[in-house]
């Protein structure tokens, strides 16, 4: 498919979730229109609502999505059409990383069942002070200060929680065998590797996971390994639901091994055991960090629809250049060989001299972007999207 970006209108932006407006603000109006119910949009900016019962339009060239998880976005099929799904990896971290530690106090407080008792005392209850007295015993707890933490998952929240757990007294252990250079740097050197999530759980107090739910991290903590942890343990989740099994977490809660789970998503079978904190989905709900989700996919999906330049999609390889002329084209397509060659030889019989290329392939998925000295013709555009495995074809000339 091959497509020119409009000249004279604006690039059309559906809205399906109420989006900060400081991000909206990222987005000119004298080059785009975001809104809900729009026709025939460019593209699609998204928060929590469930896609894959959508139809979405062929017009659709990217989907913009304010948060981390793209559960609720069709992927793969996006990938099929060439189209790429961005997302927002540590816009909210500092949020999540909050929430981590009143998780971890909660528990170590025992902080929802000394509200719960309080919560029930009753206003006109005679003796109050008395009753508090005796009753405040039963929710004795402990401080974090020189107890271990397990984090599973380095992140951007892996290194913040971790940090802040080192400047609170506790000793953290770490485990990533995907950890990014990045992320590597912004680790604090106090934090000793282990070579397992095994190891982990074995050897913390406190365990806390930070992983997107892939095929391998379903039921990441499962019947199998939860019975390595330290009997009394704190097992926190504020990745995904999924990532840690429901059914092992209550055996071990009823058996005494785990002490207590901590997690940002309810189910049904977790909702009334004492020992369980749920809370509903909290992670990013904050103003921060809605506006910094909001700003940093905006600039994203304005980045693409304008240059072709690809940050943070989770299906395309991260592409950037600098332009040299005002003629760009930005070809999506399958990772197969000969895909340049044809590429710089249709531009050759078309009679275009290239400036600059670059390509770059993420597993199966390949992205070029090629700028040329002088208009790209209709009949190159559509000789270009016709080569077998070409999944997109969008011409970018520069708009002032």
């Amino acid at each position: 498919m091959a497509d020119e970006e409009p000249q004279a209108g604006r690039f059309r932006v559906l809205v399906l979730n109420g989006i900060s407006p400081k991000g909206l603000a990222r987005l000119p109006a004298e080059r785009y229109v975001a809104a809900k119910d729009l026709a025939l949009p460019d593209a699609v900016l998204v928060r929590s609502a469930d896609m894959h019962g959508m139809e979405i339009p062929a017009s659709v060239r990217a989907i913009g999505r304010a948060g981390a998880g793209t559960n609720n976005i069709p992927v793969a099929a996006m990938s099929a059409r060439g189209v790429p799904v961005f997302n927002t990896p540590g816009a909210n971290a500092n949020a999540v990383k909050e929430l981590v530690l009143a998780g971890m106090l909660m528990a170590a407080r025992n902080l929802s069942g000394a509200l719960r008792f309080v919560g029930e005392l009753g206003a006109g209850r005679g003796e109050l002070d008395k009753t508090v007295e005796q009753g405040k015993a039963a929710f004795a707890g402990f401080e974090l200060s020189g107890r271990t933490l397990g984090i599973v998952g380095l992140g951007k929240v892996g290194c913040l929680v971790a940090d802040a757990a080192i400047k609170l007294g506790m000793d953290v252990l770490g485990h990533d065998p995907d950890i990014t250079v990045d992320a590597a740097w912004s680790l604090p050197s106090q934090v000793r590797r282990a070579a397992s999530v095994a190891e982990v759980l074995r050897s913390a107090q406190f365990v806390t996971l930070h992983v997107p739910l892939l095929e391998s991290t379903q039921h990441l903590v499962n019947a199998e390994n939860i019975g390595l942890m330290q009997r009394g343990a704190v097992l926190l989740n504020f990745s995904r639901q999924g990532v840690v099994s429901d059914e092992a977490a209550l055996v071990a809660l009823d058996a005494g091994q785990l002490g207590v789970y901590v997690c940002d998503f309810p189910s049904e079978a977790l909702l009334r055991h004492e020992r369980v904190i749920c809370l509903p989905h909290l992670g990013a709900s904050t103003r921060e960090a809605e506006d910094n989700c909001a700003v940093m996919v905006a600039e994203q999906l304005r980045g693409y629809l304008e240059d072709g330049h690809i940050s943070n999609a989770v299906n395309f390889p991260a592409v950037s250049m600098a332009r040299e002329s005002a003629f760009r084209v930005a070809i999506a397509n399958a990772n197969v060989p000969n895909m340049l060659g044809q590429i710089s030889t249709a531009m050759a019989r078309a009679g275009l001299n290239i400036h600059n290329m670059v390509n770059k392939s993420r597993g199966d998925m390949a992205y070029t972007l090629v700028d040329v000295d002088s208009r790209v013709s209709d009949a190159l555009l559509a000789e270009l999207a016709a080569i077998d495995g070409v999944l997109s074809v969008r011409y970018l000339p520069h708009r002032g």
